[in-house]
């Protein structure tokens, strides 16, 4: 032994890091909101006076036509909210304009549980628009799309291929955050997508990029997944153009970063797209 002795580490240092280590894992795992303002201990017995024995348990009694209504309102409703959403976006003679009409939407439920509505990012005369998911936890926080990690990969992802934020314009299918960052439902993109439609629209970039499965789905024709169609060109038609817009799908970041061996396919798509672009500037 040299005759030196180290410290041993403090409990209560310990037990805080772990409490760190517990709450990044939380967090990462999309648990990141709080329901309720005390914890409940479920483990607990609970008192025999707090259970209500059978016959104090008193059901409400609903006709079989009320029982029929809220299925039949739901489809109305979501119908209601569609329709509104393509009059509002119709209606939007600019960007600007359409940005006011989003943030002023009540006919998605995501909205409720958000904190800002994410409308775009970058340049809307930029050649190129790419278009994600929906919102994560940071970007409902700042109000900006793409700015966590999947947003700081997709800056050096358009490095690599000299484009940037003032090069390009970025937006989502949906413009509020889905609780726990889970996928946006059929009937969320629905209620949101007249307003991507005519975004892309007003935008008429030369290049839509599509970014991961769920705007590729919500926007292209068929059922095949983003690792079928990414790569691959296609033709989107879109109202009030006159000719169609060159679409690429890719990977998006977020899944880049779960799934690091695929950045190989995911650089031929960048290459891909920057050689389309410069294709097309050429022939200005």
């Amino acid at each position: 032994m040299n005759g030196m002795t180290s410290a041993a580490p403090s409990p209560k240092l310990d037990d805080r890091n772990a409490a760190l280590a517990l709450l990044r894992w939380y967090v990462e795992m999309g648990a990141d909101e709080a329901i309720a303002a005390e914890p409940a201990n479920r483990l607990a017995p609970s008192p025999a006076a707090a259970v209500p024995t059978p016959a104090a348990v008193r059901r409400p009694q609903v006709s079989p036509a009320v029982a029929a209504a809220p299925p039949k309102l739901l489809t109305e409703s979501l119908a209601e909210a569609a329709q509104s959403a393509r009059s509002l976006a119709a209606g939007a003679e600019t960007v600007a304009a359409l940005a006011s009409v989003v943030a002023s939407f009540d006919g998605c439920g995501l909205k409720r549980t958000a904190t800002n509505t994410v409308f775009a990012d970058g340049n809307p005369a930029a050649p190129v628009m790419i278009i994600g998911e929906g919102p994560g936890a940071d970007e409902d926080r700042i109000g900006r799309p793409f700015v966590g990690r999947a947003g700081q990969l997709l800056d050096r992802m358009l490095a690599a291929i000299q484009l940037d934020r003032q090069s390009v314009h970025i937006t989502n299918v949906v413009y509020w955050r889905p609780p726990g960052n889970r996928t946006p439902t059929t009937a969320e993109i629905a209620s949101c997508l007249p307003f991507a439609l005519r975004h892309i629209a007003l935008v008429h970039p030369k290049i839509l990029v599509l970014a991961g499965g769920t705007a590729t789905g919500a926007l292209l024709p068929g059922d095949q997944g983003i690792t079928r169609l990414r790569g691959r060109w296609f033709d989107l038609e879109i109202a009030g153009l006159a000719e169609p817009v060159p679409t690429l799908p890719m990977f998006h970041p977020s899944f880049l970063l779960r799934t690091p061996e695929r950045k190989r396919e995911a650089w031929r798509d960048l290459l891909a797209l920057r050689a389309r672009l410069d294709e097309l500037l050429d022939k200005q």
